[in-house]
């Protein structure tokens, strides 16, 4: 994999502007910091597979990895590793927010190119950027887990197609997430 930084200089009215790339990373979409809202360097992220769904995620914002039964097992390894010390085992949200219920802390989540920019460069408080921790390629697998578990509202998942929408079924709810709504619904 190619991981040489190239510039593009786009001469405009204001002048040449030096914008990098990593040769394997020539995306067509724009991709942003969840608060800063700064352009994201993808060439930062840990060496991986330059696969065809991480090719086709970057021009389209599409995770072709959702609903493929094959990249599950590995998506829930990494969730493991990388995500559940902070969002629990099953997504129910510990030290970090719930990530498998229909609220969105950054509505952008909602879609997949969203989720990818918030898991590659990190969020406010103790959500940092994962580049170092997760390939391109890992970050999808991860996502697509996490779409595999979600509990919420079809109406509130947008990375679903409309056919994936009007046949989804939820995840089961875990019973840690149950019992702490249980809890928050009595004190209100």
């Amino acid at each position: 994999m190619n991981r040489i930084i190239k510039t593009l200089s786009i001469i405009g009215m204001l002048g040449a502007v030096i914008i990098p790339y990593a040769s394997y990373t020539q995306a067509q979409l724009l991709f942003r910091n969840t608060i800063t809202g700064e352009q994201l360097d993808l060439s930062f992220a840990k060496q991986g597979e330059d696969t065809q769904e991480l090719k086709h995620f970057l021009n389209t914002g599409e995770n072709l990895y959702n609903n493929d039964e094959n990249v599950l097992e590995a998506g829930a390894e990494l969730y493991l590793t990388a995500c559940s010390g902070c969002h629990g085992h099953y997504a129910e949200g510990k030290l970090g927010p719930a990530l498998g219920d229909d609220y969105w802390t950054y509505p952008k989540n909602k879609n997949d190119k969203g989720l990818f920019e918030t898991i590659y460069g990190g969020a406010r408080a103790m959500m940092g950027p994962q580049y170092k921790q997760l390939s391109l390629d890992e970050m999808l697998k991860v996502m697509s887990y996490m779409r595999s578990i979600y509990w919420g509202s079809a109406d509130k998942a947008d990375w679903l197609t409309d056919e994936q929408r009007a046949n989804f079924s939820p995840a089961k709810v875990p019973k840690d997430y149950e019992e702490a709504l249980k809890r928050h619904q009595g004190q209100s």
